[in-house]
Parts: C-alpha cells; sequence; structure tokens
C-alpha cells in the first residue's frame, strides 16, 4: 500500500487531500468512485504516524476465530458475500481487520472472489484461509469451509494456550527466583559479612561458598548480564538460520518433561492442519506443502517434506515417518488406513483429537507436579543463603554463653 496526494473537483467545490491504494491506478479508481475528478495526483512517501503500528500478529487469534464464526453464521442465514463483508467491517473487535475487511468489501464490489480478495493480506490471512475459502467457492460450501477453518484455529489456539500456561509458570518463578538470589546476594549478605570479619573467628564452609558468591556478584555483576545478553543473542541467531532452528527444535522435542508436551502438541496442529485440507479437497502435495509451513517445529517440517517428495516420487507417503525418532508408530500406521479406506481426513482428525486431549492430560499433570516442586527449589535456595548468616551467629551466641 501507498500513499498518494491528490487534487481534483467534484460537483461543488475542489478537493485535496491524501489516498492509500495499492497503486496510482488504484487511487484514481478509488476517487473516482467518491465522485471526484482527478486533476493531479502523485505518491508521497508513508510518514511514521501514517502507518499502522502493531506487535506481533496484527489480529489476534481469538479475534479472529470470532470472525470466522460470525463470518459463517452470515452466509448460513443467507446473507450475500458482499453484505456479510460490511456487517462484519463495523463490529470486529480489532482494528486492523475492520480497516482490511472495509477494503476487502471493495474488492468484492468490483467482482473480484473472495479467496483472490484475501490473497492479497498474506498478514491476517494464511494461505491455509485462502485454500479453504477457494476450495469452498469451487464447491459452493463457502460456509461450510469457514466454519471447519473457525474450528480448526480454535482447536489449535486452545492447544497452543494450554502448552504456554504449562511452561509459563516455571519460567516467571524461575525469573522471580534469580531475581530474589541475586538481591540478596548483592544487598543483604554483604551487610552481614562485614559483621562476621570483625568476629575473627572461622566461618562455616556454607557460609564462605554464599559470602564468596556475594562477593563474585558486587564485582562482576557485568558478566552475568553479558551472558545473558550473550545466551539471548545466540538463541536469536540461531532461529534466524534454518540449521539453528533445526538443532533449537531437536533440544527442544528431546528436552525432559516439556519435550513430550511439546511433540505431542506439534502433531495435533500437522494432523488438525491435514485433516482440515483433505477434507476441502485440497491436492495432497499442495496440502503437505502448506502443513510443512505451519506446523511449527523444523524437525517435523523437515519430515513432512520427505514425505511430499517421496509422494511425488511416486513412493509412499508414511515411510519418511517410520523411520524418524519424532513420529510415534501411531501417525503412518493411521495414515495407512485412511489411505487404504479413503477416509483421510476423517482418520487424521481422530488423531488430532487424540494428540489434543493427550496434551491437555500432559498439562494438568505438569501443573500438578511444576507448582509444588518450584516452590520447594525456592524455598530451598532463599533457605541455604538465610542459614549460611544463620550458622555463624549461632557460633557468636555459644561464645558469648561460655563467657
Amino acid at each position: 500500500m501507498a500513499s498518494f496526494k491528490y487534487e481534483g473537483r467534484d460537483r461543488k467545490k475542489i478537493r485535496s487531500g491524501v489516498i492509500v491504494a495499492d497503486n496510482r491506478r488504484s487511487a484514481v479508481e478509488k476517487l473516482r468512485d467518491e465522485g471526484v475528478r482527478v486533476i493531479d495526483i502523485r505518491e508521497v512517501p508513508t510518514s511514521t504516524l501514517q502507518k499502522d503500528i502493531s506487535f506481533g500478529a496484527p489480529v489476534k487469534r481469538d479475534q479472529f476465530i470470532m470472525f470466522l464464526r460470525q463470518f459463517s453464521t452470515l452466509m448460513r442465514a443467507g446473507v450475500t458475500i458482499v453484505d456479510a463483508v460490511k456487517i462484519l467491517s463495523q463490529q470486529v473487535e480489532s482494528k486492523a481487520l475492520r480497516k482490511t475487511l472495509s477494503e476487502i468489501n471493495e474488492e468484492l464490489r468490483k467482482g473480484n472472489p473472495l479467496s483472490s480478495s484475501l490473497a492479497k493480506y498474506p498478514k491476517i490471512f494464511e494461505p491455509l484461509t485462502i485454500n479453504l475459502v477457494r476450495a469452498g467457492e469451487l464447491s459452493g460450501t463457502i460456509d461450510e469451509s469457514l466454519d471447519r477453518l473457525a474450528t480448526h484455529y480454535d482447536k489449535a489456539y486452545q492447544t497452543r494456550q494450554k502448552v504456554i500456561s504449562a511452561m509459563s509458570y516455571p519460567v516467571i518463578v524461575g525469573v522471580l527466583a534469580i531475581g530474589v538470589i541475586i538481591f540478596l546476594l548483592s544487598s543483604i549478605v554483604p551487610m552481614f559479612a562485614e559483621m562476621f570479619e570483625g568476629m575473627g573467628n572461622e566461618l562455616p564452609l556454607l557460609t564462605q561458598v554464599v559470602m564468596g558468591a556475594s562477593d563474585f556478584v558486587k564485582v562482576y555483576w557485568y558478566l552475568i548480564v553479558l551472558a545473558a545478553l550473550l545466551f539471548a543473542g545466540a538463541i536469536w541467531l540461531m532461529k534466524r538460520n534454518e540449521k539453528g532452528t533445526l538443532i533449537l527444535d531437536t533440544i527442544m522435542l528431546r528436552i525432559p518433561i516439556f519435550g513430550k508436551m511439546l511433540k505431542k502438541s506439534a502433531l495435533a496442529r500437522m494432523t488438525r492442519t491435514l485433516s482440515s485440507l483433505f477434507s476441502s479437497s485440497v491436492p495432497i502435495l499442495q496440502a503437505m506443502t502448506m502443513t510443512e509451513k505451519v506446523v511449527g517445529n523444523a524437525v517435523m517440517s523437515k519430515v513432512i517434506l520427505a514425505s511430499r517428495d517421496s509422494l511425488e516420487r511416486g513412493g509412499s507417503l508414511t515411510e519418511p515417518m517410520k523411520n524418524h525418532w519424532a513420529f510415534p508408530p501411531l501417525i503412518p500406521h493411521m495414515i495407512s488406513i485412511g489411505e487404504q479406506t479413503g477416509s483421510l481426513d476423517h482418520m487424521l482428525a481422530k488423531v488430532a483429537e487424540f494428540y489434543e486431549k493427550e496434551v491437555e492430560a500432559e498439562t494438568d499433570r505438569l501443573k500438578a507436579l511444576i507448582e509444588p516442586l518450584m516452590i520447594v527449589v525456592l524455598a530451598a535456595l532463599v533457605g541455604t543463603i538465610i542459614l549460611s548468616i544463620m550458622l555463624p551467629m549461632f557460633d557468636m551466641f555459644q561464645n558469648v554463653d561460655q563467657m
């Protein structure tokens, strides 16, 4: 999108201003539709204030799911696509989505198909959405395609939220624990260290270790900050590199406790996506390509791509999955049954439901296990520091009593 400064005339007066359009021709057509005859028009740089500033995804996933549900309901009620998009452009919560739907409404009024209109906004509408809508257009079942999309995204969203919820607790508690320990070592322990130095007695080993850690934090605190920054920078660089992403995702899938949950979540997302695409009659090679991009794990993406290549060469779809550690035997077995019975989309949907329930059960177990475990760990760390301070004080009180 670009900004164009124009000067023109309508029936009453000279008009001037700035209009946003894909190109100069589109800008002139927009003005003509508004009844403005263009006298002069030229492109101008888009300022920072004119740009939409957004962090992360332009539209929140729950808002997008609600939009799909409402769109499907309107279509089933007999509302035309153009009117449905116009109604939704006035009532959706997301400002970015409202603006996009208004522009899509103009595209539809020009006679463009819904799928091609959505394809002009790839930041909001993913290839999965566009392909399922296109399949609905060809079969005359757009309402079903929209409902299927809403169900797909809703299931994936709920699964993802459960995983995030299970992993966020230990991360938050861990960060708080590190903060508390650094505060104690840098502020509280040094106060007692000065007092213990005046005693002249030999300190217990535990106290000496804690005092040494306190001195290190006070003197070399910048090394701790530098190490944290280097670690974050290394992760960021690895994520920008294909090989590095593969290494990180391999570690994540093999990590104790959380790795099994992350693997099941990725498998649920993969099978749910394939099921949605197959049920909408998307060609299998195209479906595999799209799933490879949305599965969210480089290890599994590589296997899906290998399966696609195997199928393209006339081989088996499941052979690469059978020989890979990230895929349990259930996946290739169910796919084989689905291929033989002609109900691959149904089989994949069943597998997706199975793993979604497994992720839910796994997250519940982790929450029940991690909460008391993290409390015990935090109490042990803080208790160790407090005990290191109390031991010399007990010795001091004993010496006073003996005197």
